[in-house]
C-alpha cells in the first residue's frame, strides 16, 4: 500500500480511505486498488475541520463590564543580545542519512528531482533520518533500485534509494541514526544515495528539514 501510494504520489492514508482498507494498510496479490478519487469524496481531516461546534443560546451569558486596571509603570529593561535574532527553522528530529556531498538537490522544474542525491562508496552505512517504522523493504519501485521507506507519523515518510543491500525488513522500528542500509548503485548511474521526504505523500526539499552541514 506505501509503495502504491509512493509511486503516484497519494497521501498512503487518503488512498487507504478511498479503498476502505483499514490500518494496518495490509493489501493481498490480486486486490484492485483504485487512484480515482469521488466526486463528493472529502478526506477525514478536512471533514474534522469543516465541522461545526454545537452551541446553546441558553448557556452564552453576557461578559460582565470589568474596569480597566491602572497601568503599572517598571523599569525598563534592556532588550537581550539574542532577542532581535531570527528564531531558528524547525528540524527537530531529522538527522543525515549519509555524511557525503550532495551531487543533485531537490528540483520541480526542468530536470526533475524529488529528493537529494547524496555520493559516496559502495558499501557505505546508511542510517534512518528520523525514527520511524519501516513500511517498505524492497526493488518493486521502478528507479529506485534496492528501495526502504520509513514512516515517522501520520505526516512525514523518508525514502532511502539505490542500496547495495537492505539490513531492515518490513515492520521494523528503526531509530534515528540506525543502520538500515549499504549505500550501492542499483537503478543509478553512479554509487550514490537518493533520498526524499514526502509530507502528506508530496515530495518536499530534504535541505529545508536537515541540519546545516
Amino acid at each position: 500500500m506505501y509503495s502504491i501510494a509512493w509511486r503516484y504520489g497519494r497521501d498512503y492514508k487518503e488512498l487507504a480511505e478511498i479503498n476502505n482498507i483499514p490500518p494496518p494498510y495490509t493489501i493481498q496479490i490480486g486486490q484492485r486498488i483504485s487512484l480515482v478519487v469521488p466526486e463528493d469524496y472529502v478526506f477525514r481531516t478536512a471533514r474534522a475541520k469543516a465541522k461545526p461546534q454545537k452551541s446553546s443560546k441558553s448557556t452564552l451569558k453576557p461578559v460582565p463590564q470589568v474596569a480597566s486596571p491602572k497601568p503599572v509603570y517598571k523599569k525598563k529593561q534592556k532588550p537581550s543580545a539574542t532577542s532581535n535574532k531570527p528564531k531558528p527553522q524547525f528540524r527537530s528530529g531529522w538527522g543525515w542519512p549519509h555524511p557525503g556531498p550532495i551531487i543533485d538537490t531537490y528540483s520541480i522544474t526542468g530536470e526533475i528531482n524529488k529528493g537529494v542525491d547524496i555520493a559516496g562508496k559502495i558499501g557505505d552505512p546508511v542510517v534512518a533520518a528520523a525514527s520511524g517504522e519501516v513500511v517498505y523493504a524492497g526493488s518493486g519501485l521502478l528507479g529506485y533500485g534496492k528501495l526502504v521507506i520509513v514512516n515517522h507519523s501520520e505526516t512525514y515518510l523518508s525514502a532511502y534509494a539505490h542500496n547495495r543491500k537492505i539490513l531492515v525488513k518490513e515492520g521494523d522500528y528503526v531509530k534515528l541514526g540506525q543502520q538500515i542500509a549499504e549505500l550501492g548503485q542499483t537503478g543509478a548511474k553512479r554509487p550514490m544515495l537518493h533520498f526524499e521526504i514526502r509530507r502528506n505523500g508530496k515530495p518536499v526539499d530534504p535541505l529545508t528539514y536537515l541540519p546545516k552541514k
